[in-house]
């Protein structure tokens, strides 16, 4: 008993000292949790929680006492028939119109309901009601695209980066080196090798789920894949530039770490980012999980063909070329700068 009391201190102390040593794992295991409540705190900063959402066409040329309802979410909306469609999606409680004082409501939704009663007692209008019906996005549906595309992002970064690194760290990449096999044809089939079996199982997972949930899915099947291939593929390059040229997994893991939790904050994975502050969907806007979750979204629950994706599309495309032209250039079989 005194001997496996004596081995058993002994590994847990050398274990306890490895990872207070390690500098990288230890900053990290504190830096993160502040790092996510920081986030958190910054998109949903306010009073408190919204009960409502309503949609207001140009809101910011309108003054009534309605708009400074309490825990109501006030979205502006230059355009009717896109807030009708959110309406019908059980995504708006009400839509409202100050110019031609008329209002939209969803003969289905109990909040709508409420919603009207309060805008009807706070103004002394004659307001013309319009209902719409539609079937109602469930959390499931609109969620499902920012797990599928977080999902992706983990396999993406860390299954190419990580991989590469270790690698280097092995000498594998020091003997490849000493073969025929060229930088270009290594990353290549790193790349290929990589995309196909992020696609195959993303692909998998999401016919599975379809016939247990029955999602939502008002677009094109075609368009979904090619959204999702051209997300994987800038997600990949952006894997290769991080592990490009360091031989230690430690740092390359935090960088790993620093390049998704913005995404899993800011990227609209779990909560979407509408009506919370400009700069938050600013920062969003830059990076690439939010063009794959967004316009998948996009596509599932309200339609959207190439053409209206064009604006995602055009910066995934944008920030391949960037991540793979650099990865490809910093890129080193021993790393280090070697």
């Amino acid at each position: 008993m005194k001997q496996f009391y004596r081995r058993f201190t002994a590994i847990l102390k050398a274990r306890n000292l490895e990872f207070f040593r390690d500098r990288s794992s230890l900053g990290w295991s504190i830096v993160f949790p502040i790092l996510l409540l920081v986030g958190f705190a910054l998109v949903f900063s306010g009073e408190g929680k919204d009960q409502f959402k309503v949609g207001v066409i140009n809101a910011t040329s309108v003054k009534a006492d309605f708009l400074n309802t309490k825990f109501v979410e006030f979205v502006d909306y230059s355009e009717v028939e896109v807030g009708l469609t959110k309406l019908r999606q059980h995504r708006l409680d009400l839509l409202v119109d100050f110019d031609t004082y008329s209002y939209w409501l969803n003969d289905s939704s109990p909040n709508g309901y409420f919603m009207e009663k309060i805008l009807l007692s706070e103004q002394s209008l004659t307001w013309q009601k319009e209902t719409v019906s539609g079937r109602q996005i469930r959390y499931v549906d609109w969620v499902l695209p920012g797990i599928l595309g977080m999902n992706m992002m983990f396999s993406c970064l860390f299954g190419v980066g990580y991989v590469i690194v270790r690698y280097r760290k092995n000498m594998v990449l020091k003997r490849l080196n000493a073969t025929p096999v060229t930088a270009l044809e290594f990353l290549t089939a790193q790349i290929v090798s990589r995309l196909f079996i992020v696609m195959f199982l993303s692909a998998a997972v999401f016919i599975g789920c379809n016939f247990m949930f029955d999602f939502y899915m008002l677009g094109s099947y075609l368009t979904l894949f090619v959204i999702g291939l051209l997300g994987a593929f800038c997600l990949i390059s952006l894997g290769l530039l991080i592990a490009s040229r360091s031989r230690s997994e430690e740092l390359t893991g935090g960088l790993l770490n620093l390049a998704t939790w913005p995404m899993m904050i800011l990227s609209g994975v779990w909560f979407s980012l509408e009506g919370s502050p400009e700069f938050i969907q600013t920062i969003s806007w830059f990076l690439p999980l939010t063009h794959l979750v967004e316009g998948a979204r996009a596509v599932m629950t309200e339609g959207a063909g190439f053409y209206e994706l064009k604006s995602h599309i055009t910066t995934l495309v944008i920030m391949t070329v960037l991540f793979l032209g650099l990865g490809t250039w910093l890129f080193r079989w021993e790393g280090d700068g070697r």
